[in-house]
């Protein structure tokens, strides 16, 4: 494998981990979708997860802006499954830190632990295992600017774009594998339904 896998590399480590799933499958949000992903799945073995940050790592490396401010930057992610990766990119670009948002439900907004708040200024790249609803990184974003950080850029593993996936606008976004699943807004509209095929219900 590449030191940058590509996009058959990643695919084929989420499909032997059982990270990615394919038949008839309705989210939280209430999209039927033909794919599910869990990243975690496959971060569960050191050697993948150390192969995935790496290659994200260099994805972002590669931008020269970014490049010369990486001694000066934090890493942050949406507490959960993001963490790892921003680990592993943090230690594989040598940033200068990592810190994460949590929240108590799902219905409450993001927020730092106590003493965990941005310096004014400070330069913070977003991480994340998934850009999909991308609810929780457009919260953590919000979070950041308020307390006068700046995100520089938006790093994940994998972009499975939906119709309600949020444009970040002239934020950089870095990832290794892009995932074009066919979604529909409803079961009325959903091919998969009228096909008869089994749905199984995702939790997150």
């Amino acid at each position: 494998m590449e030191i940058v896998p590509t996009q058959e590399d990643v695919l084929d480590v989420l499909r032997q981990t059982g990270a990615l799933r394919n038949g008839h499958f309705v989210y939280p949000n209430g999209l039927h979708a033909n794919e599910y992903l869990q990243v975690a799945l496959a971060m569960r073995q050191y050697q993948h997860l150390k192969t995935l940050s790496v290659g994200l790592s260099r994805k972002v490396r590669a931008n020269a802006e970014l490049r010369a401010m990486i001694s000066e930057l934090s890493i942050v992610a949406p507490a959960g499954s993001g963490v790892p990766v921003a680990y592993g990119v943090c230690e594989a670009l040598r940033a200068k830190q990592v810190y994460w948002a949590e929240s108590q439900d799902a219905e409450r907004p993001l927020h730092f632990r106590q003493y965990f708040v941005q310096s004014p200024g400070e330069k913070v790249l977003l991480v994340d295992d998934i850009f999909r609803s991308g609810s929780r990184l457009s919260q953590l974003r919000e979070l950041i600017e308020s307390n006068r950080g700046e995100v520089v850029g938006l790093a994940v593993i994998i972009y499975q774009p939906t119709p309600k996936t949020p444009n970040f606008g002239n934020v950089p976004l870095y990832y290794l594998a892009k995932l074009d699943a066919r979604y529909s807004m409803n079961g009325d509209s959903c091919e998969l339904c009228k096909s008869g095929l089994p749905l199984e219900t995702v939790w997150i």
